[in-house]
């Protein structure tokens, strides 16, 4: 059980690390240095970090929908992985 766990937490946490990076591709840090700052640091502070640069100019849009469908699956993975450690689902 507890490799389950760690692997599913690895993975939401990969997630979250990805959603940042799409966060900072509509920002000029861009995808790759905050995503490599969310790795490194946390993602709170990569999602800081993104946050304080300046964003791109509004007829630059790059990611369309893909970005909400990755916010909703780590989202869910979250939820699911607190819930395991809760120990209300049993993985």
């Amino acid at each position: 059980m507890t490799l389950s766990l760690f692997i599913f937490g690895l993975l939401s946490g990969a997630l979250v690390n990805i959603l940042v990076g799409i966060i900072g591709s509509r920002r000029n840090i861009g995808f790759g240095w905050a995503f490599l700052l969310s790795i490194i640091f946390t993602p709170v502070v990569g999602l800081l970090i993104t946050l304080i640069s300046d964003p791109l100019p509004v007829g630059e849009r790059r990611w369309g929908c893909i970005a909400n469908l990755i916010l909703i699956c780590a989202i869910l993975s979250l939820i699911l992985f607190v819930l395991a450690l809760a120990g209300v689902l049993v993985v």
